[in-house]
């Protein structure tokens, strides 16, 4: 086990030790803010703090119709803290988690450190689950400890170059084969007219070796061909995506990219921070990846040239494999939760002042609030999209970091071009403006034929302990297989390995999960 992973369990035995002495005590950490007129959270930070008084807190504030006491937490220290806080007794009343699967938040779940909210949030229009699939994978456990954070629930595509595809008279792809065909096209055809061979197609980093539910492009092509995204049900039984099939198949798909140099030669080392600089710098074409990494390629290249940036950038959605079945790969619908503490927030009656509040800031104007800011000061409205007022106020560039940087971050069912009620930043090209179009298209394409995870709603207590040791495993075994460094049957043994060394007791603990919450 990590160290990591061994202060995480460590913590969480503290954890309960002292949520039952706080549940003996006559305080407790008082009682709900709610009552005082005051909110005390706990929020991730990507910038500056906001001052309270502030133009946006206030605003904020007023929204609420309470006081909020924030306290504005680094996000990169954002996990530690939150162990920290968990293991305490002074847990705020509205606290954003952002791993609720982690050790310590499913032991504090379970110790009665947070509200149930699972049957508790109908009679709250704004805080009713956006999406079905999105509320089932965001339990702990079976249970919802929170309101989840909307994220897109399928943001799986293909960025490629345009201006190559364009030279070489190829359009974007929409199975397989043909992805293979135009990488073959980008390696050998020169398609930059450069008169030289120093392109290749599909740029691949080096993936982190933590779980298949990584979601990366490696996940991507597999769910394209037919294997499960991280878990899938074969005959009625739980079954790893590395062992059916339809894995070994993508896994040929992959290898033939990589033994025919249709890919980057360091793919297996390449850093993921690193990932957009081959296609920006004109060496490789082909991006696999989440859909908005096209936005970012569009800023990026316009920094290099703004009189072209806008016709080097197409997409595609997910792949058909050469069968013609498609399957897409969806992700969770939520990045985190926004839970609610029982030490504080100690009735019902609390509960629901507390929720009434969290309504409001998920409503539609509490939405274009906290990821848009004030309208007239720092935005307007042309043509549904939100345009930045350029503002030469000293004020203004402290409003903008308040909203991108900060309350942003109190969204729960606000979040850009998800939910609906926030408005999506214009894009300065009719390039860029089109790509908006069809991401969303594509998006509700693909949602019809997305393979879900069954295993996400349950914790496998096995895999908590031991999958730090576990999951590389097959993770390591796959890129060593791709890279010739394993034979397909030492790639078998591996998978053997995993399930000798805990993966057998993990799918029956998945399994007898999902068969108690009616999966």
């Amino acid at each position: 086990m990590s160290a990591s992973r061994r202060r995480s369990l460590a913590g969480a035995l503290t954890l309960v030790s002292a949520l039952a002495l706080s549940a003996c005590s006559d305080d407790g950490g008082g009682g709900s803010g709610a009552d005082a007129g005051t909110v005390t959270m706990m929020v991730p930070l990507f910038g500056t703090a906001p001052d309270p008084k502030g133009e946006i807190h206030q605003a904020v504030e007023k929204l609420a119709g309470k006081k909020l006491a924030i306290t504005w937490t680094p996000n990169a220290e954002y996990n530690e803290k939150t162990n920290v806080v968990l293991a305490s007794d002074s847990i705020p009343d509205v606290m954003v988690i952002q791993d609720n699967k982690s050790p310590s938040f499913v032991q504090a779940a379970k110790a009665g450190a947070f509200w149930d909210l699972t049957d508790k949030l109908d009679k709250y229009p704004n805080l009713r689950p956006k999406s079905e699939q999105a509320w089932i994978n965001a339990k702990t456990d079976g249970r919802n400890y929170g309101i989840y954070r909307v994220r897109p629930l399928l943001r799986s595509a293909i960025i490629l170059r345009k201006d190559w595809l364009d030279k070489l008279g190829l359009k974007p792809p929409q199975t397989t084969d043909e992805l293979y065909e135009i990488a073959k096209a980008f390696t050998e055809r020169d398609p930059d007219g450069n008169g030289k061979k120093d392109t290749y197609g599909l740029i691949l980093p080096k993936w982190p070796g933590v779980s298949f539910a990584a979601s990366s492009p490696y996940n991507a092509i597999d769910v394209w061909f037919g294997a499960p995204n991280n878990y899938g049900t074969r005959d009625g039984k739980l079954v790893p995506e590395f062992d059916v099939p339809e894995f070994w198949e993508a896994q040929k798909y992959i290898k033939r990219f990589i033994d025919e140099g249709l890919v980057n030669a360091d793919w297996a080392t390449l850093d993921t921070a690193k990932w957009n600089d081959p296609f920006v710098q004109g060496k490789g074409g082909i991006i696999i990846d989440v859909n908005v990494r096209a936005g970012q390629l569009f800023d990026e290249l316009k920094e290099l040239d703004a009189e072209t940036y806008d016709s080097k950038v197409a997409m595609a959605g997910n792949l058909s494999r050469p069968d013609g079945q498609k399957f897409s790969l969806p992700f969770t619908g939520y990045n985190g939760i926004v839970a609610v503490s029982k030490q504080r927030v100690r009735t019902d009656e609390q509960l629901d002042d507390v929720l009434r509040t969290l309504d409001k800031l998920a409503s539609k104007e509490g939405s274009i609030l906290l990821n848009n800011g004030i309208e007239g000061r720092n935005f307007r409205v042309e043509n549904g999209y939100a345009v930045k007022i350029d503002d030469q106020d000293p004020g203004m560039k402290v409003v903008n970091n308040d909203v991108e940087y900060a309350f942003i971050q109190l969204g729960t069912t606000s979040s850009v071009g998800v939910a609906g009620d926030a408005y999506e930043w214009m894009r300065p090209s009719q390039a860029e403006q089109d790509w908006l179009k069809q991401r969303d298209e594509l998006m509700n394409l693909d949602l019809q034929t997305a393979v879900h995870d069954p295993s996400l709603p349950v914790i496998s207590q096995t895999a908590v302990e031991r999958g730090a040791t576990l999951n590389p495993i097959p993770t390591d075994a796959r890129i060593k297989y791709l890279a010739g460094e394993l034979t397909e049957e030492q790639f078998r043994a591996e998978i053997k390995r995993w399930y000798d060394s805990g993966g057998t007791q993990i799918l029956t603990e998945l399994q007898d999960g999902i068969s108690k919450i009616g999966g």
